[in-house]
């Protein structure tokens, strides 16, 4: 593994970015909203993966209002962008933006019997079959922890659900991470505007119960980023409780257990509320704040930079546990190792 600087070649946002989103679609990751501490961007950009230019288009449609702390999750190929805002209150409003004719709408959307989702930032959402999940955030009074599913089915009848869990659910939180793996949501992290945490839970996303994972080692964490390579989530920076961290962490999702490998080259700067993403073995960062400055860089952790070692896989290096009772099938080996089945050096 390898960190390097990237140059900003083209027409990036015109200003610094913290709290912004950045979402995959083919070789572009397109970015909307932030903030570069006094005023929000409203504008629109995109990165090229792989000729590394930026570029910047004229939308069309309604005008999405100034977000910063939102969500936006991919959808076909359009963008779905939830909440945030650009306080002192906040959002519950679904917005969606087109990538391939660049217009922004806002739909109508139906409450079930539990109605719609309270306003909220630094959530998280992901995609799980036709559901848009989202789970926590604040409202800028308190944390929360529910979790709201949008039926995406059906894009001219969007409708909300409040999903009742079960098991150790996690505490009230925002600025915490979440990734799909396979039928499971995995959290990590995030703050009740008091505190940083370091607990780990796992929904299963058919049964609706939450599992809390005991690790032996602890880190805390907020506004980082966790991005699935394989068989783990690489978390980068966010703060620690103490200061903006710098380093890497591994959560190997086998066992269940934190790693530690340190990159080769120099690392960006300690940060938090930024973007990363993983696209051909390259893992790109954008942005973030460090508590002073809001930065308008942009960096790359290649994965290929280094060797790579199978990482054997058996009955008895894998825990029961998470075969049996989290994951319920041998698909583990395959989806959720679709990227590679390695353990980074």
């Amino acid at each position: 593994m390898y960190f390097s600087s990237l140059p900003m070649h083209g027409q990036p946002p015109e200003q610094p970015l913290r709290a912004h989103t950045g979402t995959l679609v083919g070789d572009r990751i397109w970015f909307i909203g932030g903030v570069d501490g006094k005023n929000c961007w409203r504008g629109v950009a995109y990165f090229d993966t792989e000729t590394l230019f930026w570029g910047s288009i004229e939308t069309f449609g309604e005008q999405l209002p100034p977000l910063r702390a939102h969500t936006t999750t991919l959808v076909g190929t359009d963008l779905y962008i939830f909440g945030g805002g650009d306080g002192p209150t906040y959002s519950n409003d679904i917005w969606v933006f087109d990538t391939i004719t660049h217009r922004f709408s806002r739909p109508s959307v139906a409450g079930s019997s539990s109605g719609l989702p309270p306003p909220r930032r630094a959530h998280t959402a992901i995609l799980h079959k036709h559901y848009l999940v989202v789970f926590g955030g604040g409202n800028g009074q308190a944390a929360l922890n529910d979790i709201w599913a949008l039926d995406v089915s059906d894009p001219g009848h969007l409708t909300w659900h409040e999903w009742k869990t079960t098991g150790d659910r996690p505490q009230k939180k925002g600025y915490h991470t979440a990734n799909l793996v396979v039928s499971k949501m995995v959290v990590f992290g995030g703050s009740d505007g008091h505190a940083s945490f370091a607990d780990v839970h796992i929904l299963n996303l058919e049964s609706l119960v939450w599992t809390l994972i005991t690790t032996e080692v602890t880190n805390n964490r907020l506004s980082h980023t966790s991005t699935q390579v394989g068989s783990y989530l690489f978390i980068i920076g966010g703060h620690n409780g103490q200061s903006y961290a710098q380093d890497v962490l591994l959560f190997n999702l086998v066992t269940l257990q934190w790693e530690f490998k340190t990159p080769a080259g120099m690392a960006p700067p300690g940060r938090g509320y930024h973007v990363s993403l993983l696209h051909d073995g390259r893992i790109f960062i954008s942005g973030g704040y460090n508590g002073m400055a809001v930065f308008n860089d942009l960096w790359v952790l290649d994965l290929s930079a280094a060797a790579y070692l199978p990482q054997v896989v058996s009955s008895t290096a894998v825990s029961s546990f998470l075969l049996i009772n989290l994951f319920r099938r041998p698909l583990i080996l395959t989806r959720l190792l679709a990227y590679r089945d390695v353990m980074p050096s």
